[in-house]
């Protein structure tokens, strides 16, 4: 395995002043109206970025608005693998992202390559893997899919090919432990990983809980304490109903509908933004501080305007990588 990040190294995060704030967004504001752009937003990115994004989301939800934008230019505040997949989801239109070091530990886990030695093993299997790839990976899937709907898919893939079919499951390692456990079959998983999340342990959830014992948890799947806090939940350790296993939208919705409730939430700590607006009254605290993405965090307000103002930097997949590649994201897109 590739050396990985961890989440002990220090993250270094632009701070800017109100002023500088609101003076930046007054430019960013104006260059996307003369430009004809729409601002895309992740929910890890820093809260300027999100405040002022046309829509901010998950990566399905993001997906689902890149493919349908009138927007001729497409600003993709995310990391990489995102903004290629805008590219693929809405070709004729020009998909910037505001710092090409913008990249995701999790996606460069396995190559196209890696995944084609993969394949040659188990020919006749499913490949299913996260939508956190490199399009060239995409390229080599059936079916894509998210934290919030990879156990529908690979409901759907056991529908239509077989309840025993092999499969294929990467990159995230976590995320496919996850899987088995709700579906109760086993699949072939890629040992990959995203390295703040993987950072989330077990011994984390401990120490919150003992600290907050009438919370509810929030766990995003990729998370390492992921699989354990199944186990706790069948074991009687934690009370039914207090886990939930939720991508970044699912948080915001389950937040949403509780705005007074008392939640541990547990995955990169940028989410805390989106959930504080949508539910001022609950109270939130992070799994651990430390799950900071310093890839996320390397778009600025500064750069954002700079990629606006100076049509940087474009990401544009091959036409032959992208008529491959769109086929499993349409398949994720579909099934929700």
């Amino acid at each position: 395995m590739r050396e990985l990040p961890t989440i002990e190294e220090p993250v270094e995060v632009l701070e800017l002043t109100a002023g500088e704030i609101g003076a930046l967004g007054e430019e960013v504001r104006a260059l996307v109206a003369e430009r004809n752009a729409v601002v895309l937003a992740h929910n890890y990115q820093v809260p300027e970025i999100q405040d002022l994004a046309d829509f901010v989301g998950d990566s399905l939800a993001l997906s689902r608005q890149a493919a349908v934008t009138d927007a001729e230019l497409i600003v993709f505040c995310g990391v990489h693998f995102m903004a290629e997949t805008a590219s693929i989801l809405a070709p004729a239109k020009t998909v910037l992202i505001p710092d090409l070091e913008a990249g995701c530990s999790l996606a460069e886990s396995i190559t196209a390559a890696e995944l084609r030695n993969w394949k040659l093993r188990y020919p006749d299997a499913v490949v299913v893997m996260y939508v956190n790839t490199s399009a060239e990976v995409k390229a080599e899937t059936d079916y894509c899919c998210t934290s919030g709907n990879a156990v529908q898919v690979v409901e759907r893939v056991r529908a239509d090919r077989g309840a025993d079919v092999q499969i294929l499951f990467g990159p995230d390692m976590w995320l496919g432990s996850y899987v088995e456990l709700v579906t109760g079959k086993p699949m072939i998983l890629w040992p990959g990983e995203c390295h703040v999340h993987a950072g989330i342990r077990p011994e984390d959830i401990d120490r919150v809980r003992s600290e907050r014992p009438g919370s509810e948890l929030l766990i995003h799947p990729e998370c390492a304490c992921a699989p354990e806090c199944v186990e706790y939940v069948a074991a009687g350790e934690i009370e039914d109903g207090r886990v939930h296993m939720l991508g970044t939208g699912g948080m915001l919705r389950y937040v949403s509908d509780h705005p007074g409730g008392d939640f541990i939430v547990a995955t990169e700590t940028g989410m805390l933004h989106p959930l504080r607006k949508a539910a001022l009254h609950a109270r939130l605290t992070p799994a651990n501080p430390k799950a900071v993405c310093k890839y996320m965090k390397t778009i600025t307000l500064p750069k954002l305007r700079d990629a606006l103002r100076d049509r940087k930097f474009e990401v544009k997949v091959p036409a032959d990588v992208a008529t491959r590649a769109r086929l499993p994201i349409e398949r994720m897109v579909a099934i929700g």
